[in-house]
Protein backbone atom coordinates (compact mmCIF):
# COMPACT_ATOMS: atom_id res chain seq x y z
CA UNK A 1 0.00 0.00 0.00
CA UNK A 2 2.91 2.17 0.84
CA UNK A 3 4.41 2.18 -2.47
CA UNK A 4 1.26 2.33 -4.23
CA UNK A 5 0.51 5.68 -2.38
CA UNK A 6 3.97 6.90 -2.91
CA UNK A 7 3.69 6.58 -6.50
CA UNK A 8 0.60 8.71 -6.47
CA UNK A 9 2.71 10.86 -4.85
CA UNK A 10 5.33 10.73 -7.50
CA UNK A 11 3.18 11.87 -10.27
CA UNK A 12 1.68 14.91 -8.45
CA UNK A 13 5.14 16.48 -7.58
CA UNK A 14 6.30 15.67 -10.99
CA UNK A 15 2.69 17.91 -12.08
CA UNK A 16 4.20 20.51 -9.69
CA UNK A 17 1.52 19.62 -7.54
CA UNK A 18 3.60 19.58 -3.81
CA UNK A 19 0.36 20.10 -1.47
CA UNK A 20 -0.87 16.96 -3.06
CA UNK A 21 2.11 15.20 -3.16
CA UNK A 22 2.47 15.86 0.37
CA UNK A 23 -0.92 14.87 1.40
CA UNK A 24 -0.33 11.04 -0.36
CA UNK A 25 3.39 10.91 0.93
CA UNK A 26 2.05 11.49 4.58
CA UNK A 27 -0.76 8.68 3.47
CA UNK A 28 2.30 6.39 2.32
CA UNK A 29 4.24 6.98 5.91
CA UNK A 30 1.25 6.58 7.56
CA UNK A 31 0.59 2.82 6.13
CA UNK A 32 4.65 2.24 6.57
CA UNK A 33 7.10 4.45 8.73
CA UNK A 34 10.24 2.99 7.14
CA UNK A 35 9.09 3.87 4.02
CA UNK A 36 12.19 6.00 2.95
CA UNK A 37 11.43 7.30 -0.66
CA UNK A 38 8.28 8.71 1.13
CA UNK A 39 10.43 9.68 3.68
CA UNK A 40 12.60 11.97 1.38
CA UNK A 41 9.48 12.44 -1.32
CA UNK A 42 8.07 14.42 2.07
CA UNK A 43 11.09 16.34 2.15
CA UNK A 44 11.13 17.51 -1.37
CA UNK A 45 7.38 18.85 -0.91
CA UNK A 46 8.08 20.23 2.32
CA UNK A 47 11.12 22.10 0.72
CA UNK A 48 8.76 23.70 -2.17
CA UNK A 49 6.47 24.85 0.32
CA UNK A 50 8.83 26.67 1.75
CA UNK A 51 8.69 24.54 5.22
CA UNK A 52 12.47 24.45 5.16
CA UNK A 53 13.29 22.99 8.79
CA UNK A 54 10.67 20.36 8.45
CA UNK A 55 12.21 19.40 4.99
CA UNK A 56 15.60 19.01 6.66
CA UNK A 57 14.41 16.54 9.17
CA UNK A 58 13.06 14.52 6.54
CA UNK A 59 15.44 14.47 4.32
CA UNK A 60 17.57 13.17 7.48
CA UNK A 61 15.51 10.90 8.30
CA UNK A 62 14.65 9.41 4.90
CA UNK A 63 19.14 9.30 5.22
CA UNK A 64 19.02 7.51 8.53
CA UNK A 65 16.61 4.51 7.43
CA UNK A 66 18.36 3.98 3.89
CA UNK A 67 21.45 6.20 3.01
CA UNK A 68 21.21 6.51 -0.70
CA UNK A 69 23.53 8.88 -2.48
CA UNK A 70 20.32 10.56 -4.03
CA UNK A 71 19.00 11.77 -1.12
CA UNK A 72 22.34 13.14 0.21
CA UNK A 73 22.17 14.69 -3.09
CA UNK A 74 18.88 16.51 -2.27
CA UNK A 75 19.81 16.79 0.70
CA UNK A 76 23.32 19.22 0.05
CA UNK A 77 21.38 20.88 -2.66
CA UNK A 78 18.54 21.80 -0.01
CA UNK A 79 21.12 23.33 2.10
CA UNK A 80 22.93 25.17 -0.62
CA UNK A 81 20.04 26.81 -1.39
CA UNK A 82 19.35 28.20 2.27
CA UNK A 83 22.98 29.43 2.37
CA UNK A 84 24.68 26.87 4.52
CA UNK A 85 27.76 25.88 2.49
CA UNK A 86 29.76 24.14 5.06
CA UNK A 87 26.44 21.76 5.91
CA UNK A 88 25.90 21.50 2.24
CA UNK A 89 29.58 20.15 1.62
CA UNK A 90 29.05 17.84 4.41
CA UNK A 91 26.11 16.24 2.62
CA UNK A 92 28.46 16.28 -0.73
CA UNK A 93 31.11 14.37 1.21
CA UNK A 94 28.48 11.66 2.37
CA UNK A 95 27.27 11.19 -1.03
CA UNK A 96 30.89 10.20 -2.11
CA UNK A 97 31.43 7.90 1.21
CA UNK A 98 28.69 6.18 0.54
CA UNK A 99 29.02 5.72 -3.16
CA UNK A 100 32.31 4.05 -2.11
CA UNK A 101 30.79 1.85 0.15
CA UNK A 102 28.19 0.46 -1.94
CA UNK A 103 30.84 0.01 -4.34
CA UNK A 104 32.85 -1.88 -2.32
CA UNK A 105 29.78 -4.02 -1.43
CA UNK A 106 28.72 -4.15 -5.54
CA UNK A 107 25.22 -2.37 -5.55
CA UNK A 108 24.12 0.99 -6.21
CA UNK A 109 22.09 1.06 -9.70
CA UNK A 110 22.23 4.61 -10.05
CA UNK A 111 25.46 5.83 -8.58
CA UNK A 112 27.77 6.64 -11.31
CA UNK A 113 25.03 9.29 -12.81
CA UNK A 114 24.55 10.58 -8.93
CA UNK A 115 28.17 11.14 -8.24
CA UNK A 116 28.43 12.48 -12.49
CA UNK A 117 25.88 14.72 -11.21
CA UNK A 118 27.82 16.17 -7.98
CA UNK A 119 30.61 16.88 -9.83
CA UNK A 120 28.88 18.60 -12.99
CA UNK A 121 27.46 21.07 -10.34
CA UNK A 122 29.46 20.93 -7.39
CA UNK A 123 32.92 19.54 -8.13
CA UNK A 124 35.12 18.32 -11.27
CA UNK A 125 32.86 18.98 -14.33
CA UNK A 126 35.88 16.88 -16.41
CA UNK A 127 35.56 14.17 -13.82
CA UNK A 128 31.78 14.24 -14.06
CA UNK A 129 32.11 13.70 -17.97
CA UNK A 130 34.86 11.05 -17.94
CA UNK A 131 32.54 8.71 -15.08
CA UNK A 132 29.25 9.68 -16.94
CA UNK A 133 30.85 8.68 -20.64
CA UNK A 134 31.69 5.43 -19.00
CA UNK A 135 28.07 4.76 -17.79
CA UNK A 136 26.09 6.06 -20.89
CA UNK A 137 28.34 2.96 -22.57
CA UNK A 138 26.90 1.31 -19.80
CA UNK A 139 23.47 2.40 -19.52
CA UNK A 140 22.56 4.88 -22.42
CA UNK A 141 18.73 5.42 -21.06
CA UNK A 142 17.55 8.97 -21.20
CA UNK A 143 18.70 10.00 -17.37
CA UNK A 144 22.09 9.13 -18.48
CA UNK A 145 22.00 11.06 -21.55
CA UNK A 146 21.11 14.28 -19.73
CA UNK A 147 23.18 13.80 -17.27
CA UNK A 148 25.99 13.41 -19.62
CA UNK A 149 25.25 16.33 -21.77
CA UNK A 150 25.17 18.61 -18.57
CA UNK A 151 28.73 17.69 -17.35
CA UNK A 152 29.94 18.03 -20.69
CA UNK A 153 28.11 21.56 -21.09
CA UNK A 154 29.79 22.43 -17.67
CA UNK A 155 32.77 21.05 -18.85
CA UNK A 156 32.43 23.77 -21.79
CA UNK A 157 30.94 21.30 -24.70
CA UNK A 158 27.80 22.41 -25.21
CA UNK A 159 27.05 21.26 -28.51
CA UNK A 160 27.83 18.17 -27.62
CA UNK A 161 25.99 18.62 -24.35
CA UNK A 162 22.82 19.95 -26.88
CA UNK A 163 23.05 17.11 -28.42
CA UNK A 164 22.25 14.38 -25.27
CA UNK A 165 19.87 16.18 -23.56
CA UNK A 166 17.87 16.64 -26.59
CA UNK A 167 18.26 12.73 -27.14
CA UNK A 168 17.04 12.84 -23.56
CA UNK A 169 13.77 14.63 -24.12
CA UNK A 170 12.78 13.12 -26.87
CA UNK A 171 13.63 9.81 -26.09
CA UNK A 172 12.62 10.02 -22.11
CA UNK A 173 10.11 11.29 -19.79
CA UNK A 174 8.83 14.53 -19.38
CA UNK A 175 11.02 15.97 -17.05
CA UNK A 176 11.61 19.74 -15.81
CA UNK A 177 14.70 19.09 -15.05
CA UNK A 178 15.52 17.95 -19.00
CA UNK A 179 13.71 21.20 -19.91
CA UNK A 180 15.97 23.20 -17.31
CA UNK A 181 19.25 22.06 -18.34
CA UNK A 182 18.28 22.08 -22.23
CA UNK A 183 17.11 25.79 -21.88
CA UNK A 184 20.22 26.68 -20.00
CA UNK A 185 22.51 25.11 -22.73
CA UNK A 186 20.86 27.00 -25.11
CA UNK A 187 20.73 30.13 -23.65
CA UNK A 188 24.77 29.48 -23.48
CA UNK A 189 25.05 28.62 -26.88
CA UNK A 190 23.35 31.59 -28.20
CA UNK A 191 20.08 29.71 -29.44
CA UNK A 192 17.71 31.96 -27.58
CA UNK A 193 14.17 31.69 -28.54
CA UNK A 194 14.35 27.96 -27.95
CA UNK A 195 16.39 28.93 -24.31
CA UNK A 196 13.19 30.52 -23.53
CA UNK A 197 11.28 28.20 -24.75
CA UNK A 198 12.53 25.16 -22.73
CA UNK A 199 13.23 27.41 -19.68
CA UNK A 200 9.46 28.20 -19.45
CA UNK A 201 8.88 24.33 -20.59
CA UNK A 202 10.74 23.37 -17.28
CA UNK A 203 8.83 25.85 -14.72
CA UNK A 204 5.59 24.81 -16.00
CA UNK A 205 6.44 21.13 -15.65
CA UNK A 206 7.05 21.91 -12.41
CA UNK A 207 7.51 25.22 -10.87
CA UNK A 208 9.54 23.84 -7.71
CA UNK A 209 11.24 21.14 -9.69
CA UNK A 210 14.85 21.87 -7.93
CA UNK A 211 15.93 24.36 -4.82
CA UNK A 212 18.90 25.45 -7.09
CA UNK A 213 17.47 25.32 -10.36
CA UNK A 214 14.08 26.90 -10.23
CA UNK A 215 15.67 30.43 -9.54
CA UNK A 216 18.69 29.73 -11.55
CA UNK A 217 16.03 29.04 -14.61
CA UNK A 218 14.04 32.04 -13.38
CA UNK A 219 17.48 34.81 -13.45
CA UNK A 220 18.32 33.03 -16.71
CA UNK A 221 14.91 33.90 -17.97
CA UNK A 222 14.98 37.36 -16.36
CA UNK A 223 18.57 37.70 -18.51
CA UNK A 224 16.85 36.44 -21.79
CA UNK A 225 14.21 39.36 -21.26
CA UNK A 226 10.95 39.31 -23.44
CA UNK A 227 11.15 38.05 -26.69
CA UNK A 228 11.51 40.88 -29.20
CA UNK A 229 8.88 42.60 -31.55
CA UNK A 230 8.12 40.61 -34.43
CA UNK A 231 6.93 37.15 -33.52
CA UNK A 232 7.59 33.79 -34.45
CA UNK A 233 9.17 34.80 -37.88
CA UNK A 234 11.72 36.66 -36.47
CA UNK A 235 12.10 34.01 -33.41
CA UNK A 236 12.86 31.46 -35.76
CA UNK A 237 13.70 32.95 -39.00
CA UNK A 238 16.53 30.86 -40.54
CA UNK A 239 20.38 32.21 -40.57
CA UNK A 240 20.14 33.09 -44.05
CA UNK A 241 16.79 35.26 -43.27
CA UNK A 242 18.50 36.93 -40.55
CA UNK A 243 21.91 37.83 -42.36
CA UNK A 244 23.13 41.04 -42.85
CA UNK A 245 21.10 41.69 -39.19
CA UNK A 246 23.85 42.50 -35.88
CA UNK A 247 24.42 39.54 -33.70
CA UNK A 248 21.60 40.50 -30.90
CA UNK A 249 22.52 41.19 -27.23
CA UNK A 250 22.43 37.96 -24.81
CA UNK A 251 19.86 39.72 -23.24
CA UNK A 252 17.36 40.14 -25.81
CA UNK A 253 18.57 38.19 -28.65
CA UNK A 254 16.91 35.74 -30.69
CA UNK A 255 19.14 33.90 -32.59
CA UNK A 256 17.62 30.21 -34.02
CA UNK A 257 16.01 27.88 -31.72
CA UNK A 258 18.48 25.07 -32.12
CA UNK A 259 20.22 22.67 -34.44
CA UNK A 260 17.02 20.27 -34.15
CA UNK A 261 14.08 22.80 -33.49
CA UNK A 262 11.36 21.39 -31.94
Amino acid sequence: KAAALHRVAELAWERGEPTVALRYYDAALAADAEHHPSLAGRGRALAALGRSSEALLAYRSALTKHPLPEYALELGELYESLKLAPAARAQYDTLRTLVKQEKARGIGINNERVLGLLDADHGDADAAVRRLTAEYKRHAGPETADALGWALHRAGDGEAGLKLVTKAMDKGPRSALFAYHRGVIERELQYYGAARRHLNEALRINPYFSPLGVPAAKRALGALGEPPEGGPAQLYASPQERSGAALPSRRTGTRDSGPSGD
